[in-house]
């Protein structure tokens, strides 16, 4: 019987902290929600509630970050790196150990701050020699258009081919990777036969301008260039 009464109690007790902790949770004193972050029982649940309050104070995401057990949640750390009121010292670190398909999230969430996001572009394209081909397919499919611009240097046809069709690839990126000394010869003769970049007078004239471009090629854009930069990129080119 007392076996039961003490459960019973108990189970008060917790039900009592809960409401606690949710009142807290949607409560608009700054103080509440400092305490809800400090709370020794805050679930992934409750803490995932509280990261979408736009208005949590930057000691709540302090407090947040300190909680190892729940930081092991990916759901939260990847909450706490999107909230744009977490201090940049807690989420640049965070952000430079996250997984491959997640910091291509990142970097896609319009919600996330834009330095956040170059942050996570530059930690994806650092890791592009290291992840499987398979990966870096995919991402060429899906990634940011900063990503897709890194792929288009990259040693498989396939791959230069799916970030070629990528939506988000600017034709700033196109160019850029047309200019390199190192831009793969496959690249360049993709770019050449593409129906959507070919055409474009700026492309034509960073074609002109790579050695790597076919010599019929070259001639054809030649052909459809007018201009006094086209001309200065004909000399070059012969």
């Amino acid at each position: 019987m007392l076996s039961n009464d003490s459960t019973a109690v108990r189970a008060v007790k917790e039900e009592s902290l809960t409401t606690t902790l949710q009142e807290d949770i949607h409560s608009t004193s700054a103080d509440a929600l400092i305490a809800a972050a400090s709370d020794p029982t805050l679930t992934e649940d409750f803490a995932l509630a509280l990261l979408k309050r736009s208005d949590l104070p930057s000691e709540a995401l302090d407090r947040l970050s300190r909680k190892g057990g729940l930081m092991k949640s990916r759901k939260a750390r990847l909450a706490l790196i999107e909230h744009p009121k977490t201090p940049r010292h807690i989420s640049v670190p965070m952000v430079r150990h996250l997984f491959t398909f997640d910091l291509m999230q990142v970097a896609l969430r319009p919600m996330v701050p834009a330095d956040i996001k170059i942050v996570a572009e530059e930690a994806l394209i650092s890791r592009l020699e290291k992840v499987s081909a398979g990966e870096r397919l995919s991402l060429a499919h899906r990634a940011s258009g900063r990503v897709a611009g890194a792929l288009l240097l990259d040693s498989e046809v396939r791959v230069i081919h799916a970030a070629l069709e990528n939506s988000r690839l600017t034709e700033s990126s196109v160019i850029k990777a047309l200019t390199r000394r190192d831009a793969p010869p496959a690249f360049v003769e993709a770019v050449c036969h593409h129906s959507k970049w070919s055409p474009r007078p700026e492309i034509r004239i960073a074609l002109l301008r790579n050695e790597k471009t076919p010599l019929a090629r070259a001639r054809s854009s030649l052909v459809a260039c007018r201009g006094p930069r086209c001309d200065k990129s004909c000399r070059a080119h012969t």
